[in-house]
């Protein structure tokens, strides 16, 4: 069966606007539902606030350019930490008697390494030990995490641990600039890159989670990804290169998961129909030579991206026409 889910962040800005979202999602996508993210909360609200809320043994606080890492847990750490135990209460009351499959969102460590700073200045990405150590503290936290949503939602028979990397391909290739801005950092190997994305989805497979990147930026090497462990892909349809489709039809056939993204995600002049929408996903099935009638739950109909951008109603109207898209495939 074809599911559809979104892939995390939802638009609002406080606390009622995080128990709509809950709601639009347990009620839109309520055959893969997530636990959605408000970056529009603030530091703590966004993916990286929440991944080093996540992680364990660091001491962070926000600083004018952003997170930095600090010998000890500032007060912008503090209400990170506290917002997402507030958000997992408001989750673990509203998904009481749901039972079925789950999906999770935590940010990357590459991304993680790109956004945050090292106690003295400039980038964790600019040294070789502090984005280890970055690494294996997101990882231990995985692990605590996963098992307190685990207890929280114990209906949840499939638990997906979706963890975000839209700086991964900037890393490989060069592109994330310096605290100066008139530089770029160095270009870190593919295999020191996979090896920290290894140290987090082993965390999510040994914890009893299932392990998907989310990786929408064009070029990222999908099977870089795999190799790590990743056992679902999500992208976005349209920034797929062309190595990337095969790379895509490569996992189906091995019998991994693929989330395409396939509707927009702010609202278009002339929104897509349900039925432009499987069109598109049979014409790209078609495309890599794979019959839709043996894809079954290999594949998830998501939105291209997040939705924090999105207006309320057309977040809504976006995982709706997800959802019978997904529907009309199965």
């Amino acid at each position: 069966m074809t599911l559809a889910t979104g892939i995390g962040s939802m638009p609002g800005d406080d606390a009622r606007d995080f128990d709509e979202a809950v709601r639009v999602v347990l009620g839109e996508v309520s055959g893969l539902p997530h636990l959605p993210e408000l970056p529009e909360r603030g530091a703590g609200g966004h993916m990286t606030g929440r991944g080093l809320a996540i992680a364990e043994g660091l001491g962070a606080d926000v600083q004018p350019a952003g997170w930095r890492l600090t010998d000890a847990a500032g007060a912008d750490l503090r209400r990170a930490r506290s917002l997402l135990a507030q958000d997992l209460d408001v989750f673990e009351e509203q998904t009481q008697g749901y039972a079925g499959p789950l999906k999770i969102q935590v940010v990357g460590p590459w991304t993680l390494a790109a956004t945050v700073e090292k106690p003295r200045g400039d980038k964790v990405l600019s040294d070789h030990g502090a984005r280890r150590d970055l690494a294996q503290s997101l990882a231990e936290g995985v692990r605590s995490h996963v098992a307190d949503v685990r207890r929280r939602v114990g209906g949840a028979d499939r638990l997906i641990v979706q963890v975000d990397e839209p700086a991964l391909g900037a890393v490989l290739t060069g592109g994330v600039p310096t605290a100066s801005g008139f530089g770029r950092h160095r270009t870190v190997h593919p295999p020191e890159a996979s090896a920290a994305l290894e140290w987090v989805l082993d965390a999510i497979t040994e914890s009893g989670g299932e392990p998907w990147v989310h990786a929408c930026a064009p070029g990222t090497p999908l099977d870089l990804l795999r190799g790590a462990g990743a056992r679902g892909l999500a992208v976005d349809l349209d920034t797929i290169t062309a190595a990337g489709h095969d790379q895509l039809g490569e996992a189906i056939e091995a019998g991994e998961i693929v989330a395409l993204g396939v509707v927009p995600t702010l609202e278009p002049d002339s929104p897509p129909t349900d039925s432009a929408v499987v069109d598109r996903v049979l014409r790209w099935l078609d495309m890599l030579g794979i019959d839709p009638a043996g894809v079954g739950d290999q594949l998830v109909i998501t939105p291209a991206c997040g939705l924090a951008g999105a207006s309320p109603s057309w977040a809504r109207q976006a995982l709706q026409t997800c959802q019978l898209s997904a529907t009309h495939l199965t």
